[in-house]
């Protein structure tokens, strides 16, 4: 792996590891497949969320329009 002075480094959002901003990094900004799924996993558990007020779902009163 080569390394270019010019690489951005940042930390791994799930375990801080260094992770160097090139193609040799392909789960980028993640240090590897094992801490994306892991952050994956805590969105779908819904562990992390986006703050803010919840965004409405408007419906035209029939249920099955979504299987059409």
């Amino acid at each position: 792996m080569t390394l270019s002075r010019q690489a951005l480094t940042v930390k791994c959002p799930h375990c801080g590891r260094a992770v160097y901003w090139t193609t040799d990094y392909p789960f980028k900004p993640f240090c590897c497949e094992r801490c994306k799924l892991i952050d994956l996993g805590e969105w779908a558990m819904e562990e992390k969320i986006i703050p803010g007020e919840p965004v409405p779902i408007e419906n035209d009163g029939d249920d099955n329009s979504l299987f059409q």
